[in-house]
């Protein structure tokens, strides 16, 4: 067992830190109902936002308490200049055995081939419809066929793995499950379903627009036949199944059927804020700490503290909640921006 292995703490559920997600900008060029349905905003200040530096400096320290995997998530990642050269730097961290994107994808196709070359590992695409008029009126962005590039770019940069994630909402884009996942086919790339979640700035949220596992698995078993459930995810948000094709798909049903019990994954803000959970009210804000003169050392015994008493359950409390309705409203988003989605990082 090398000593990144031994050394990696475990949380009070017995929980390890695999997974960090790294958000480096919180400004997107979409507006999707789901993260950012607002008219306005409250930015994060230009001088909070962590520097390339201080984001590899961060990522080291996480990777050597075992939070290998490390995906980069905004806003909108490639929104934030010089991109490719942060993923060298975060390529050449020791420890670091899994780098990743979420991008929605409109800046992809022009970006795909440095992105691999610098040392990206995996993309995946946001891409809730097929239709442009739909993304439009869901999203405020008329660059459908910009996404689609990056897709058809991505699939063939050379990644390990190319993804598209899907957000399946009733009444908006539920008659698409089976289109999507013939056009991630037709791509070679595999499509993951996500369960419609009551996150951030997701203020129209409401139980009945939630399409259910069970509800995506009915739709595409009675075209395709029974979908075979693939082996044991371990701390990946997505259940796999495959068809009879050999077509392979996922469900992240973080809705319906929790995973906190299996979840490694810590969330840092584009100004150096540490999330436990999607759904925590309360961070820890490195950059200051970081920015304050703190070494590397005093920095691993923070974070190794703070995850050693990790308790968060936070999908599995609001699968909870009686009548369960938005988690925020607007003025709640409005006084902490940094609970809004598009900074977290999903």
């Amino acid at each position: 067992m090398s000593r990144r292995s031994a050394d990696a703490p475990t949380d009070q559920l017995g929980r390890p830190m695999g997974s960090l997600r790294l958000s480096v900008t919180d400004r997107c060029n979409m507006r999707c109902r789901y993260c950012m349905p607002e008219e306005e905003y409250r930015w994060l200040p230009r001088a909070s936002i962590l520097t390339f530096e201080e984001l590899a400096r961060l990522t080291a320290v996480f990777a050597a308490l075992g939070a290998g995997k490390v995906r980069l998530t905004g806003g909108e990642p490639l929104l934030r200049h010089d991109l490719p050269e942060l993923v060298r730097k975060l390529a050449a961290v020791d420890g670091v055995r899994d780098l990743a994107l979420t991008t929605n994808g409109i800046l992809l196709g022009a970006r795909a081939a440095e992105l691999r070359a610098a040392g990206l590992g995996r993309v995946t695409v946001s891409l809730d419809t097929l239709r442009p008029e739909r993304m439009a009126e869901f999203a405020r962005s008329d660059r459908h066929a910009d996404v689609l590039s990056g897709v058809a770019a991505a699939a063939s940069a050379g990644f390990d793995s190319v993804k598209l994630n899907s957000v399946v909402i009733r009444g908006y884009n539920d008659d698409e499950i089976l289109p999507l996942l013939a056009f991630a086919r037709a791509q070679g790339v595999e499509l993951r379903y996500i369960e419609y979640m009551d996150v951030g700035g997701a203020t129209r949220w409401s139980p009945d627009q939630v399409v259910s596992q069970r509800d995506i698995l009915a739709v595409i078993e009675a075209v395709h036949g029974p979908a075979e459930p693939l082996p044991a995810r371990a701390a990946a948000p997505a259940e796999r199944f495959r068809l009879a094709d050999g077509t392979v798909f996922g469900v992240i049903a973080s809705t319906t059927a929790p995973f906190c019990r299996d979840c490694d994954r810590s969330r840092l803000t584009a100004d150096g804020t540490w999330y436990l959970c999607l759904y925590a009210t309360d961070g820890i804000n490195l950059r200051d700490v970081m920015r304050g003169g703190a070494t590397d050392v005093e920095l691993t015994a923070l974070i190794r503290d703070r995850w050693g008493r990790r308790t968060d359950r936070g999908a599995e409390q609001r699968l909870a909640v009686p009548e369960r309705g938005v988690l925020y409203q607007v003025e709640t988003l409005r006084a902490d921006p940094r609970r809004e989605m598009h900074t977290r990082g999903g």
